[in-house]
């Protein structure tokens, strides 16, 4: 919907001095208006136009605001719908939400309360439109159903996406942790000839060696300790379907020259057994690492980045993605509204306004999380800066004063203890994703995990 065009309003009510009084009010403010006395007709004018918002009384005699709003409702759920009436009650405004309206306002009207919200209503169904608009026009080609996002760097992903998911080009995808790599990944299963055949994921930064082996080819039963009957590996799974690895970049050396086989003889052998078995898989991979790099320094095959990188997608970070917050907010917002069966109305302007300026340096994960918190701490409704966590909203969610920061004097600390805190102040920056927290610190994960060891902790 777009904001700027003249918006047209049908206004509802038996009471003719109020209904023109409302017809002149209204009409001053650069709106189109029409006018009807009675529900039904209000039904037909909706049936036989388009209106982008509807102000309606709830007494009236043929048909009432409440009937003639279950009507609208069934034929166009999309138009927002303010109920009004000098007859206020619980009992009412209950129904009347129930049914579907957008608001609920009370004679005598406060004329200035009733232009923020019919200025309101625009908003929040334009919001609705464009994100319609957007799944129409990216969810229903090559499986986009669930990537929101207008910005130009998105529109060159979605493009690409569509462009080599019909074909059976192996995939490396890129980005941050939290930008939606595995969502891409499945957009472009979905968009495949495979897409009938099982998307298959694995993680190759959560296994050791022993155990990543097993999960992708299979083992025969007494191979090793625990195997207790014969298993398949997530290759013979994904037959005729897709093999999703992501973190491939954690794999360690002796397992990449194992999957390059596997890969290039389009046949695993199951850990235990001399026999091969043939697979037809398609493989995409992922990774938030310099692949290039890590074959410079040894830690990454080279053959096996050049059978990988086929096609390489970047997923930009949320901070590049410049229009697209305001829309995953939203996306967010409704999803877990449905969820949590909560009536959110939308996001006031100052806490969209933090929204924009916050950096996301867990990208969309991070806003995710954040709707999803904002979600369940609302009891009014709007999400406010009161329900968004500390770390976007700042001192502004804190009622208590800030502490006035005192200067001491520098502690002296051993080398240890200066890296150990570097290390768990870092890992609870990244909730505990290790393989993150190793790119971040500019050391293997296999080191990480040594030092934690070190200072007690083996989780």
């Amino acid at each position: 919907m777009n904001l700027e065009k003249k918006a047209d309003i049908l206004v509802v009510d038996d009471d003719e001095g109020h209904r023109k009084t409302l017809y002149t009010v209204i009409k001053s403010w650069g709106y189109n208006v029409k006018t009807a006395e009675d529900g039904s007709i209000a039904v037909d004018m909706v049936r036989e136009g388009p209106y982008d918002v509807i102000l309606m009384d709830v007494r009236m005699a043929e048909m009432d605001g409440i009937q003639a709003l279950k009507l609208i409702k069934e034929y166009n759920p999309s138009i927002p719908v303010l109920i009004m009436t000098a007859y206020s009650s619980v009992e009412s405004a209950i129904e009347a939400m129930k049914t579907g309206a957008y608001d609920y306002l009370t004679k005598p009207l406060d004329f200035e309360d009733l232009r923020l919200t019919i200025e309101r209503a625009r908003e929040y169904a334009g919001l609705k439109e464009e994100n319609k608009e957007l799944k129409q026009a990216l969810g229903f080609r090559a499986g986009l159903r669930d990537i929101i996002g207008k910005s130009s760097v998105m529109k060159e992903l979605t493009d690409m996406v569509s462009m080599i998911a019909p074909t059976e080009a192996t995939v490396l995808i890129t980005g941050e942790s939290g930008t939606g790599k595995e969502l891409v990944a499945r957009s472009i299963h979905e968009g495949s000839q495979r897409k009938d055949g099982p998307l298959v994921v694995l993680n190759c930064a959560a296994l050791t060696e022993t155990l990543l082996e097993s999960e992708l080819f299979g083992h025969e039963k007494g191979a090793f300790t625990g195997a207790d009957k014969k298993r398949d590996g997530r290759f013979v799974q994904a037959d005729k379907g897709t093999l999703f690895l992501d973190e491939i970049g954690e794999m360690p050396l002796t397992m990449q020259a194992k999957l390059l086989r596997a890969i290039q003889e389009k046949e695993v052998q199951r850990v235990g057994s001399d026999a091969t078995v043939k697979v037809d898989v398609r493989i995409i991979a992922a990774t938030n690492r310099d692949l290039e790099q890590e074959v410079a320094d040894g830690k990454f095959r080279e053959d096996l980045f050049y059978r990988l990188n086929v096609v390489t997608l970047r997923i930009p970070p949320l901070r590049e993605r410049e229009g697209d917050v305001h829309l995953l907010a939203q996306y967010f917002l409704d999803k877990f509204a449905e969820r949590n069966r909560k009536h959110v109305k939308g996001i006031t302007p100052q806490a969209m306004d933090m929204l924009l300026k916050h950096p996301w340096p867990g990208n969309v994960r991070e806003l995710e999380n954040a709707m999803e918190r904002a979600v369940i701490l609302l009891t009014g409704e709007f999400i406010t800066e009161k329900e968004l966590p500390l770390g976007i909203c700042g001192p502004v969610c804190d009622d208590e004063p800030m502490e006035p920061v005192v200067e001491q004097e520098p502690i002296l600390q051993s080398l240890e203890e200066v890296e150990k805190k570097a290390i768990l102040t870092t890992l609870r920056a990244v909730d505990g994703n290790k393989s993150e927290a190793a790119r971040r610190l500019g050391i293997t994960r296999k080191t990480l995990h040594s030092k934690l060891a070190k200072y007690g902790y083996t989780d």
